[in-house]
């Protein structure tokens, strides 16, 4: 999916001379087409992340569009002062782009884990949050964020994300895309897990349990009403998402049906348990161990269902 984000930023940027791309001192073999078209509106920091936050928000109170990029937990964690100081405050249109949320850098361990970014960045005030499912998302994700007016969070896939849209799709903030019919449960998820979610959703069907699956590539603001409609026409909601579930996606969608007084019939949150591992490995072997791959993820609606 980065590979894709940097195709299309370039892209735009042919067409729109105020976008800028500030790094920290990652990208490489990913960034270079931007640095070589673009030498004036290209700036690498160095490690130096509070930095970065504050060049991009002097461009944009400039009349510019800065990208910043960089690893997740490293844009959320090591500069939201100036996230919530500079760029949210002043309502600065600064595009933060962060790189591999969730596991993605599972074999870097603890630190480089992702686990808090979208109870952060939904918590801030005039922030928008995304979180594509696969390329069909993020390409439209990356226009969409360029003509929003404000700060912005694209939370962006590292490598190696199997399709989950087969055709073409309508992207539009707030609006969640419903990915297949079914009535007995819905799997509500955000994110690259998704793939995960369709794949678990075939083992269920076939089980004979047809369930509904949305993709809410927009975590804020959230539609409410396809969460709503999930809980009044099917068997229940099931929540899918790579991140801490205190806090996260799945506190949104409850809070969602709190909010309207629903009730669905079931209700589950699947995602990372509140705690700090030291489990270290690949990205697909870690989701195994905190239950989010297909296997274990119908095996969970399972058991929710009866």
């Amino acid at each position: 999916m980065r590979t894709l984000f940097n195709k299309v930023l370039v892209e735009a940027a042919r067409k729109d001379r105020r976008i800028f791309l500030v790094l920290a001192d990652i990208g490489y073999g990913e960034v270079e087409p931007f640095m070589e078209a673009f030498p004036d509106r290209f700036y690498n920091v160095g490690v130096a992340e509070q930095n970065m936050a504050g060049v991009a928000c002097g461009l944009a109170l400039e009349g510019n569009i800065p990208v910043m990029y960089t690893i997740n937990n490293f844009v959320f964690v090591r500069c939201l002062e100036q996230i919530r100081n500079d760029i949210c405050y002043h309502q600065a249109n600064v595009k933060i782009v962060i790189v591999g949320g969730g596991l993605h850098y599972g074999a870097l361990g603890m630190s480089h884990h992702s686990r808090e970014d979208i109870a952060v960045m939904r918590s801030l005030p005039h922030m928008v949050l995304v979180s594509p499912c696969d390329k069909a998302e993020a390409e439209q994700a990356v226009y969409a964020m360029l003509e929003h007016q404000g700060p912005f969070c694209f939370r962006c896939g590292r490598k190696g994300e199997p399709d989950v849209h087969k055709g073409p799709i309508q992207f539009r903030f707030g609006k969640a895309i419903r990915v297949r019919e079914g009535r007995d449960l819905t799997f509500l998820f955000t994110g690259t897990i998704g793939s995960e979610v369709v794949a678990a959703a075939d083992v269920l069907e076939r089980d004979g349990v047809r369930c509904r699956v949305v993709s809410v590539h927009t975590v804020k603001p959230i539609d409410q009403e396809a969460i709503v409609a999930a809980a009044e026409e099917t068997g229940g909601i099931v929540t899918v998402e790579e991140h801490n579930l205190n806090g996260g996606f799945g506190s949104a969608v409850a809070e969602v049906l709190c909010d309207a007084g629903v009730r669905p019939k079931r209700f589950l949150r699947l995602g990372l348990p509140d705690r700090y591992d030291s489990l270290v490995g690949g990205h697909r072997w870690l989701l195994d161990q905190y239950g989010l791959t297909a296997p274990k993820i119908a095996e969970s609606a399972r058991r929710l269902l009866g």
